[in-house]
């Protein structure tokens, strides 16, 4: 029996990989963001906006300040009137509460809270609905959160609004944006 000789292929001149090098290229500015980004954000620079929640003052955001030396964290503060809208999300979000008295329901369960509190909402991969209540309108009631983002990836992302806080239907009536 003859023996056939099998000549292999040579191995093909490598190409660039645009992918990795966007990858060393995105690492390298994160790294560079964490040594020389903002570390103190001055409350004054950061104006309060009137959204579906709550009156709120955002400080840190995965969609936003990129500037930061911790850009994977969410914080804000909610100034609550009356009550915030209501939402469901993964949870695992920790809101420090500044002023006031109020309660929070999540999941159709009570829990009140006062200045000082911290509120933890629980991690559910089905998220869990809540809405803040202030217990006495016309006095500032208000927390802030911080959230560490890249946790709620592999949870699924999910984030739906329930109900408008009364702060935003009337916004919307007055015909403002």
């Amino acid at each position: 029996m003859e023996k056939e000789k099998v000549r292999t292929a040579e191995p093909s001149q490598a190409i660039d990989d645009p992918d990795y090098e966007a990858l060393l290229s995105a690492t390298a500015a994160e790294r560079k963001r964490a040594q020389t980004g903002k570390i103190v954000l001055r409350a004054k620079e950061i104006p309060w906006r009137q959204n579906r929640q709550a009156l709120v003052k955002t400080y840190l955001t995965p969609y936003g300040a990129f500037d930061t030396a911790a850009a994977d964290w969410i914080c804000f503060i909610h100034d609550i009137k009356v009550h915030s809208g209501r939402h469901r999300h993964q949870g695992g979000i920790h809101l420090f509460v500044l002023e006031g008295d109020g309660y929070t329901v999540v999941d159709d369960k009570r829990f009140d809270w006062e200045k000082w509190d911290l509120i933890t909402l629980p991690v559910k991969p089905d998220g869990c609905a809540h809405q803040h209540y202030n217990k006495e309108p016309g006095k500032p009631a208000k927390w802030m959160a911080f959230q560490y983002n890249p946790f709620n990836k592999p949870l699924g992302n999910m984030f739906e609004q329930v109900e408008d806080s009364p702060d935003w239907k009337k916004r919307k009536e007055a015909g403002s944006r």
